[in-house]
């Protein structure tokens, strides 16, 4: 192979190299900041404590595979959304699938009274915000996250979920309606007892 071919190959090679190590970098800068940010997001969609951070993990496996096609459209946080939004959605239905082939084992067994989880769970006042978020359709619950709890504005919640912005709109009132009777109920059973 004469000299000058070697030569280009290794400089190709090399600026290969080079570009790996500063999309390996970029990621790894955008990681450290939206770790919390998904964690967050992820926790208001519903994901369960104890499979929280796989969810979080799937999340951003998902964005290093598709890193480098990320051609910034949308902001980081808006791509971010919709693949935890996806994460979510696609643990929940793993988790029903499971909670299937369990119902017959459950139906069998006494009925018990609020575990010391749930009774610690209405004690927190975040824990209270949860609880209204769980209440919540899917749909009234991600409009919900992402304009109150993650400051998206409702043209970006359209763009993202292709719905008409007025949808938006009427899924946040509804949204936010429900929430408030939710943390009223909440308000009045703690003052109750």
């Amino acid at each position: 192979m004469p000299r000058e071919t070697q030569r280009v190959g290794q400089n190709a090679r090399a600026t290969s190299t080079a570009e790996e190590v500063t999309l390996a970098q970029r990621y790894s800068r955008f990681y450290e900041e939206n770790f919390e940010f998904v964690w967050r997001t992820a926790r208001y969609l519903g994901e369960p404590d104890a499979t929280l951070d796989d969810a979080v993990q799937d999340t951003f496996l998902v964005a290093y595979r598709r890193f480098g096609d990320f051609d910034a459209r949308s902001s980081g946080r808006t791509w971010l959304f919709a693949i935890t939004l996806r994460v979510v959605s696609d643990h929940r239905r793993s988790q029903r699938r499971k909670n299937r082939l369990l119902d017959g084992i459950k139906r069998m067994l006494p009925k018990s009274v609020a575990t010391p989880y749930e009774r610690a769970a209405h004690a927190e006042d975040g824990r209270a915000l949860l609880s209204a978020l769980e209440a919540l359709s899917e749909e009234q619950r991600v409009a919900y996250v992402m304009a109150d709890l993650e400051d998206m504005s409702a043209p970006e919640i359209a763009s993202l979920l292709d719905l008409n912005v007025n949808t938006v709109y009427s899924r946040l009132r509804s949204a936010r309606r429900a929430v408030a009777l939710h943390l009223q109920r909440l308000r009045e059973e703690g003052g109750s007892e």
